[in-house]
């Protein structure tokens, strides 16, 4: 199993540039760049890191047909694969958080999201599935370098004949960022890998249990297929600094695993302690946006607990049951982790360096 990392979208591009050549130094397989409304573009972000190394994967994660059409998104995609010689890659999304920003108004709404994400008040576009779909099929049209007369899709279309004969070899890794149970069958069928979120160890099997079904039944074979999983790394030399972090960013991890409450509930002694957390999500929220990482009304084992199932997190004396957690994932059918790096990306690097890929060989 490979280890890639995910970066904070408030790092510079030339902060990218350095930790992406650190990150190749130490033989990581890739940096993905985080992509969020109000940062750096995710694509340009990676042009300096693309420069600078020689064969590290770089990569936007994750990009929505909704914000940005698949025809512009293979326009960027591949000049950043020009850029870099060949080591372009990309995880497309149906939603996220800058579908939230613009406001999105089209479409079903999630059943679970309206109260996990009350902040969230949108409706999602319909047919997310069916336009992921359409996405990576247009980003591998365009990749091929092959004339083509259009693609018309059940959700996007391309009206005019197209032909990226600058595309170079090997095109880029196509991945879907795919969670729900049609989102990871439909992934398995037309991408080049799956980048699950948070999910945990337990979720796995069920998970990849339908990604083999969906290569078994694939119209080309799916040889090399990928399967990664975004999951948030805390650990750091100091445990104060560490879980401060931890709780900080404990709302997403919440959001993105909490989409159904049995889900949390894992976690929760109890219907009682599950509703604790479900009556005080907001104050989740604010301690993040306050950068607190005080979460009232919530007892504190409660929020260790949460923690610790969502998350690697501490100093490291906590590290030996992360790697059994990593060995776990790669037993569960991982080609790749992908981690989650926030404040101090260099130190979290040297501890990878130093301590996890050792242990992973």
């Amino acid at each position: 199993m490979d280890i890639d990392v995910i970066l904070d979208p408030e790092y510079t591009p030339a902060e990218i540039r350095e930790i992406a050549v650190r990150a190749e130094q130490i033989g990581l397989r890739a940096v993905w760049s985080s992509n969020y409304h109000q940062y750096w573009d995710s694509f340009l972000s990676l042009a300096p890191a693309a420069l600078a190394t020689s064969r590290i994967l770089l990569g936007p994660l994750a990009v929505s047909p909704w914000e940005m059409h698949p025809l512009k998104m293979a326009n960027a995609l591949l000049t950043l694969n020009e850029i870099s010689n060949g080591r372009a890659m990309i995880a497309v999304s149906g939603g996220g958080g800058v579908l939230a920003a613009i406001g999105w108004k089209a479409g079903k709404d999630v059943a679970a999201w309206p109260r996990m994400h009350p902040v969230h008040k949108i409706r999602y576009p319909g047919r997310r599935v069916r336009a992921v779909r359409d996405c990576l099929e247009t980003l591998a049209l365009a990749r091929s370098g092959k004339p083509s007369f259009g693609y018309k899709g059940e959700v996007f279309e391309i009206n005019r004949p197209f032909q990226m004969k600058w595309a170079g070899s090997p095109g880029p890794l196509l991945y879907g960022a795919c969670i729900g149970e049609q989102m990871i069958a439909m992934g398995g069928q037309v991408a080049d890998g799956i980048q699950f979120s948070d999910f945990t160890v337990d979720m796995l099997p069920a998970a990849m249990a339908r990604v083999r079904a969906a290569l078994a039944g694939r119209a080309q074979p799916g040889g090399g297929f990928r399967v990664g999983n975004f999951w948030a790394w805390h650990i750091k030399r100091d445990r104060a600094t560490a879980m401060w972090e931890a709780r900080k960013e404990l709302i997403w991890r919440g959001s993105l695993i909490g989409r159904k409450e049995d889900e949390l509930a894992q976690f929760c002694h109890g219907p009682e302690e599950l509703r604790l957390v479900m009556d005080n999500w907001e104050n989740f929220r604010k301690a993040f946006w306050t950068r607190s990482g005080r979460i009232e009304g919530v007892p504190d084992d409660l929020v260790a607990r949460l923690i610790a199932g969502m998350a690697s997190a501490g100093d490291l004396g906590d590290l030996d049951r992360e790697l059994e957690r990593f060995r776990a994932f790669r037993a569960g059918g991982l080609t790749e982790l992908s981690l989650r790096l926030h404040e101090n990306p260099m130190e979290a690097l040297d501890i990878i360096e130093q301590h996890v890929l050792p242990a992973l060989r």
